[in-house]
């Protein structure tokens, strides 16, 4: 007996929601949701379950992105999308890693969400526009547009870098020794001097920043001086976020946080750091992303 088609395609599935709504438990919820609509399909008319089953999810993953941006507009400091574990093998597909990447995460949140799912369908998962035009209810001609608008509105947004994964890595490695060290020096060295640093702590984790603090001896201060406030041993390590080199921390071999980074010119231009306890949970086990 074959396997079904929605085993079959589940990482793609996940992958699709995830990319629409920056939150692994949403996208769970939207897989589930979508399972419960494939079951009472008569799969006889069905001529492509892969089209029809991201069809599915695009549609799902709508209903749900219009409910949950009205509740991050009640989100208490900066929201950022929850991370995930991968595998270094996610890096491999280099236009994959870049579209799952909390920085790219972080620039589709500014797209409304019918612009979203066309620019995550047609530019990361290279759908037709007329398979685009079922999924959101809209005409191919439509689709054309909103996909042309949206692509002009990442691409002034998006980080314009060309960094391979050796080198983000050594740059991560010298962030996490700095950090580790307490090297207020050493974590200015490898801090672009406009570093833009981001933190979500849902309101929820004293001493994570509610606003984006700017510059790297700000940043390396500030820094410091936070872990230099804990009265249990801090260690932050190497691992793979969304795709990219980052960095988990952990306080007392407890896990309080994800950290990814850009990075320009062999330094780090912009920080993402998720302490939202809330969001942490997808931080233990890898997450399979594929297109």
């Amino acid at each position: 007996m074959s396997e079904d088609p929605f085993v079959t395609h589940r990482g793609l599935l996940f992958t699709v929601a995830y990319e629409m709504l920056g939150s692994a438990a949403d996208a769970e919820d939207v897989l589930q949701e979508s399972w419960l609509r494939w079951a009472d399909v008569d799969r006889g008319q069905v001529r492509d379950p892969r089209a029809y089953l991201v069809r599915i999810v695009t549609r799902q993953a709508l209903n749900h992105l219009r409910t949950v941006s009205r509740r991050r507009e009640d989100y208490v400091g900066e929201w950022l999308p929850e991370p995930l574990l991968t595998s270094p093998d996610v890096a491999d597909d280099v236009e994959l890693a870049d579209n799952v990447s909390i920085a790219m995460l972080t620039v589709l949140e500014t797209l409304l969400p019918t612009e979203r799912a066309v620019f995550v369908l047609r530019e990361v998962f290279d759908v037709p526009y007329d398979e685009i035009a079922e999924a959101v209810d809209k005409t191919p001609a439509a689709v054309r547009q909103i996909a042309h608008r949206a692509k002009d509105h990442v691409a002034a947004r998006r980080p314009r870098v060309n960094v391979d994964r050796t080198e983000q890595a050594e740059v991560v490695a010298k962030f996490v020794a700095a950090v580790n060290s307490g090297d207020v020096q050493a974590l200015m060295d490898v801090l672009a001097p406009d570093v833009v640093s981001v933190a979500d702590g849902g309101g929820l984790v004293r001493g994570a920043a509610r606003r984006p603090i700017v510059g790297a001896e700000k940043m390396a201060r500030y820094l410091v001086g936070g872990l230099a406030k804990l009265d249990q041993p801090f260690v932050a390590s190497a691992i793979w976020v969304n795709g990219q080199p980052g960095v988990r921390a952990e306080v007392a071999g407890e896990l309080v946080g994800a950290v990814s980074v850009v990075v320009e010119d062999g330094r780090i231009s912009r920080i993402f750091s998720i302490a939202n306890p809330h969001k942490l949970a997808w931080l233990d086990e890898e997450s399979a992303l594929t297109r």
